[in-house]
């Protein structure tokens, strides 16, 4: 069972959730911590999550969740749900970077990840989360509505008013909701590469994947190297230049990928600029 499998099933599942997303952090500031539990002395494993209640109406929730040395379990430390959250900072929107930030109501943290590929995939994965959960609650907003435009109605026939009556209780009660009513600002993304929150999205995440799965096997592979077995050095070694070799060349496909979608919205652009030029002549003979 790997990491995130864990952190799911022991932290999220009980509670009724299920995880989306973690990445191992560490800050790039680190903080004076006012306690910890006893033996901890600050070896700890930080991880980011991403979850969503399984009862409905849904909630995408945000969680730090830390693992002290020496123990195998997993302690969830603070929580925010995403109304909470007003910023998320990718630091460098020109190329891969670990480093990111996450702005809320109370609380700032300035984040390193264990790898850029890492990094990406949470941030697109928190993104498109975002994107899916605030449209479901103007789905549900505008259903209600309907739904109390229908009971106005309805009560509006039932109860036949005179030239000077008042309209009925519940079409007030409902128009005083509307006037009350303040959506709640969502989170923007700001200095995140156009690749994490644009249409080319899933291509990017599966190749963020295999490049984060390569990492974990070469950092297995470093730790391996440092002690190995007898007859094991060669294997180790050979198995890292291969690993080498599949991450070069993941690289220049993700590259690639990139021009190719820069290329594409150039297009985009230019076919445009010809529509808008047409149009207007179109407009201009036609007189």
């Amino acid at each position: 069972m790997n990491i995130q499998s864990a952190i799911n099933k022991e932290v999220f599942i009980p509670r009724n959730e299920r995880m989306l997303v973690s990445v191992e952090v560490q800050r790039r500031k680190r903080k004076r911590m006012s306690f910890l539990p006893t033996g901890a002395k600050g070896d700890y494993t930080t991880f980011i999550c991403v979850s969503v209640t399984n009862t409905r109406p849904h909630q995408l929730l945000i969680t730090k969740v830390k693992r002290f040395g020496g123990s195998s379990s997993f302690t969830r430390r603070s929580q925010w749900t995403v109304e909470q959250l007003r910023q998320v900072n990718g630091i460098n929107p020109n190329k891969d970077s670990p480093e990111f930030d996450l702005v809320f109501d109370n609380a700032v943290d300035q984040w390193v990840a264990s790898s850029s590929a890492e990094k990406c995939i949470f941030v697109q994965i928190l993104y498109h989360a975002c994107q899916t959960y605030w449209e479901g609650k103007a789905g549900n907003l505008g259903k209600s509505g309907k739904l109390g435009k229908r009971r106005a109605s309805h009560g509006a026939h039932q109860v036949s008013t005179g030239p000077g009556d008042s309209p009925p209780a519940s079409s007030r009660t409902l128009k005083a909701r509307r006037k009350s009513y303040v959506p709640p600002k969502q989170a923007e993304f700001i200095n995140c590469q156009s690749k994490l929150t644009g249409d080319a999205c899933t291509m990017n995440l599966v190749i963020y994947r295999c490049k984060a799965f390569l990492n974990r096997m070469k950092n297995m592979m470093v730790a391996n190297q440092r002690s190995p077995g007898r007859g094991q050095s060669g294997r180790v070694a050979g198995s890292t230049n291969v690993v080498q070799r599949m991450n070069v060349a993941l690289g220049e496909r993700g590259d690639r990928l990139t021009r190719a979608e820069d290329k594409t919205v150039e297009l985009m652009h230019k076919a445009q600029q010809f529509a808008d030029t047409a149009h207007k002549l179109a407009l201009k003979y036609s007189k």
